[in-house]
């Protein structure tokens, strides 16, 4: 099986991207919903009252914990769809056989700075911990006390990756103009 052109690997990646991308899309905008009904349950308790019972923590959380709950993970969400949406391009150049495509630097390039962006939010989840002793109760089961150095070395590793298709990129413009 080939890896590159119509009918290969890539191909086929392209179209489970394609896929997941339409899946997240919908998960983002049924995020931004349940912000928006989190926020009129905060105006309106009533509206809801029915819906939420109370927690063993004293309590159900009020609609503004929620929305700010809802859109850390719709700000996750939204970097994941970033990726993918760069990944779908990159991998639309892998399909039309031509991996070093110049775009696919500047693309490489992004999901790197978008990965560094969700590693900043996941480092900036301890200090709201220490803060708020009830988000640090819901937020500790099963998470680990420290940065996630696999999130730095991917980062690390998709810029190293941007660098290896930027000269891919110019070897090429370079064996285009030898005669």
């Amino acid at each position: 099986m080939r890896a590159l052109g119509p009918g290969s690997v890539s191909s086929f990646l392209k179209i489970i991207l394609d896929v997941v991308y339409v899946a997240l899309a919908i998960s983002v905008v049924l995020i931004g919903i349940g912000i928006l009904a989190s926020l009129l349950f905060d105006l309106d308790p009533a509206l809801f009252s029915s819906m939420i019972r109370a927690t063993g923590h004293g309590g159900a959380p009020s609609g503004l914990e929620i929305a700010g709950g809802l859109f850390v993970t719709a700000l996750y969400a939204g970097g994941i769809l970033g990726i993918i949406g760069e990944l779908r391009r990159i991998f639309a150049t892998l399909t039309a056989g031509d991996p070093f495509h110049p775009g696919n630097v500047r693309r490489l390039r992004v999901i790197g700075l978008v990965l560094a962006a969700l590693g900043v939010l996941e480092v900036l989840r301890y200090p709201m911990g220490l803060i708020d002793a009830n988000l640090a109760a819901r937020t500790a089961c099963g998470q680990t006390a420290g940065p996630n150095v696999t999130t730095w070395f991917a980062v690390l590793v998709v810029f190293v990756l941007a660098e290896v298709f930027r000269e891919g990129a110019r070897l090429r413009r370079e064996a285009e103009l030898t005669i």
